[in-house]
């Protein structure tokens, strides 16, 4: 990683006007001709800063003008900007003084690579996942009306986010009240979207002027007084917007709609945010911008640098990640070949085809492949139709997004004992990518729930088994399982199961016994033997193993558990309910995640900082043995 000096150094004198702005009121103190140029600096910046650290680049690369046009329009922080995930705010950060920290972009002390209320006061509202942000401005907007203050609301959203309920549930509630909100629209794939040309932004300028609005308004208040016009006027009004614009849905949900307008055309867009900022009520601003704007690598291949690792940015090449397999790769390898068995097997993601390793499932068997979009919860409930007509769906889909379907997990498919196998991605802490996006909490909501099975594999092998197991068990099963690189040993071709609910002892030893979850077999394999402990990888976190947990509560004073999961409710207070349950008295550690969310960093670091490595383990264990005296 360089220095913050040798950054500084190297930028030398390239972004002349960037390093001039530290605020975004030096932003708009600029005249509005040099707004292109500050564009172009922008972009360059960003393509060099986070080709050192990795992170989100295409989507930040579709939105710099779209930024400087938003902070020279509106007041910020005064006026409030509501960004969706946050993945395409790094210019944003950019501009609101922390150019000089994004060489510490997701790394342990620096910036966030998503928005956070407490790293600044431009990001008025934290986001990692998607579709919240119209919500949320929408609440920032009903507080400004309560306390008397006349202050812009503003909430940006990709039409990705725009698939998820919430966002549509925000906008119809929106829509019923008085309000003042804009929310802008960010479209870089929607099939709404016409050509952006002349004719449209033309449109744009004429449906955004006061003229416009003045004689709208004002021909609608007299025509109230006329019998009928009124509503034949409206028709007619509707009728030809709806024409020329794909804004008829969002004009029905009771917003003013403006375009689509060019969203790297910077003269058009401030000349439209300004007109709409002078509106009143719920407006709605539709942008068309191209993910990986300005730079050509990414222009071909938004999706590969969507999220990047570091990467030459001369010519685009990322850094190699490690080889071998992944747990991703694991899954999406048995998902292929257990389809071509058999015909009954369905699979469904919630747009996350490519991080849950199902490209080539999509390839191979595109009828049965559902990519239901941001809809988490249409995801699970989905699955569960399936499942009444004797299909055999698998939902992969990452912890963290689990969270946000729990109701369906619970009411549509556990307590139905439907038969739906969930893969469940990237479970425990992620690195970089922080709270956000770390499963913490998928084996406290899941093991509370009747009838289903929840597994968690140590190794690579073990984890096409208990996806296997899984799918042929005749209900609701759950798989969690890390991101990153899996072990393997086996040739990962066939469709072995294992017992449901029998651990597995990996060696015997003396007084302690570590009772390891999942992935923590690995740090638990060097405490064991440092302490001369015995290990047993569990394997199942519900049903558990009680026998031989009975069994170990006779031959060891003290048992650890060890989860990369919350405490609080994880699979080490399952075996704590086991033993008062069975009336026995036995001394338990729980190890696990604390209770607080854990910051970014690399993995290893996240796991030193909580316990969970292998010294930490050891040491842990050792106090609690001093204390037994």
């Amino acid at each position: 990683m360089d220095p913050p000096e040798d950054q500084a150094r190297d930028h030398g004198d390239a972004f002349p006007l960037l390093e001039g702005i530290d605020a975004p009121a030096d932003l708009r103190r600029l005249p509005p001709d040099r707004l292109p140029l500050l564009a172009d600096e922008l972009r360059r910046f960003l393509i060099q800063a986070v080709s050192r650290t990795g992170g989100h680049l295409a989507a930040g690369l579709g939105v710099v003008e779209l930024s400087i046009a938003l902070h020279f329009v509106f007041e910020t922080p005064k006026d409030r900007l509501v960004w969706d995930v946050g993945h395409q705010a790094y210019p944003h950060k950019i501009l609101t003084g922390r150019r000089e920290r994004m060489h510490s972009l997701r790394r342990k002390g620096g910036l966030s690579g998503f928005l956070k209320r407490d790293e600044s006061q431009y990001d008025a509202f934290g986001a990692g996942h998607s579709s919240t942000s119209i919500s949320a401005a929408l609440g920032m907007a009903a507080g400004f009306a309560q306390l008397g203050q006349r202050r812009h609301v503003a909430a940006v959203i990709g039409d990705g986010a725009l698939t998820a309920g919430m966002a549509f549930e925000a906008l119809n509630h929106a829509g019923s009240l008085d309000l003042d909100l804009l929310v802008v629209l960010n479209d870089n794939d929607m099939s709404i979207s016409p050509p952006v040309g002349a004719m449209s932004n033309y449109l744009a300028r004429v449906l955004s002027s006061r003229l416009y609005t003045s004689v709208r308004e004002g021909g609608k208040s007299v025509l109230s007084q006329l019998p009928g016009i009124r509503e034949f006027v409206g028709r007619w009004e509707e009728h030809m917007k709806g024409m020329v614009t794909p804004g008829t849905l969002f004009e029905e949900l009771g917003f003013n709609y403006i375009g689509p307008v060019d969203g790297h055309d910077l003269p058009l867009l401030i000349a439209t945010l300004d007109n709409m900022k002078s509106m009143r009520g719920p407006r709605l601003l539709h942008v068309v911008t191209r993910k990986g704007k300005g730079y050509k690598p990414a222009e071909g291949a938004p999706v590969a640098f969507h999220g990047v690792t570091p990467f030459n940015p001369e010519t685009g090449k990322m850094e190699r990640k490690p080889g071998g397999l992944t747990y991703s790769s694991v899954f999406g390898n048995w998902l292929s070949d257990l389809a071509t068995a058999d015909p009954r097997l369905v699979a469904i993601t919630p747009a996350m085809c490519e991080g849950s390793g199902m490209v080539r499932f999509a390839r191979e068997h595109p009828e049965r492949y559902f990519d239901v979009g941001i809809a988490e919860q249409h995801a699970l409930t989905f699955a569960a139709g399936l499942a009444c007509e004797g299909l055999k769906p698998v939902v992969a889909i990452y912890s963290t997004f689990l969270q946000r379907a729990f109701d369906q997990l619970a009411h549509d498919i556990s307590l139905q004992d439907l038969d739906v196998t969930l893969a469940v991605d990237r479970a425990g802490l992620v690195g970089e990518d922080g709270p956000t996006h770390a499963g913490t909490f998928d084996l406290g909501f899941a093991r509370m729930l009747p009838n289903l099975v929840v597994m968690a594999p140590s190794d690579g092998d073990e984890c096409r088994a208990m996806l296997q197991t899984a799918y042929e068990h005749r209900g609701p099963a759950l798989v969690r399982y890390p991101r990153g690189a899996a072990s393997v040993v086996g040739g990962q071709t066939g469709f072995e199961t294992l017992p449901i609910g029998q651990a597995q002892v990996l060696r015997e030893g003396r007084r302690v016994a570590l009772l390891a979850f999942g992935a923590m077999l690995d740090p638990a394999l060097e405490a064991a033997d440092a302490l001369d402990a015995t290990l047993v990888n569990m394997r199942f976190i519900k049903p558990l193993d009680e026998s031989l947990i009975r069994t170990l509560t006779a031959g060891h004073s003290l048992l650890v558990t060890l989860e990369e999961g919350a405490v609080q409710g994880g699979a080490g207070s399952a075996v704590n309910e086991f033993l008062c349950r069975d009336g026995r008295v036995a001394r338990v550690l729980n190890l696990g995640l604390p209770d607080r969310y854990v910051a970014q960093g690399t993995h290893a670091e996240q796991m030193r900082e909580c316990g969970l490595d292998g010294p930490g383990i050891v040491a842990s264990v050792r106090r609690g043995l001093a204390a037994e005296g």
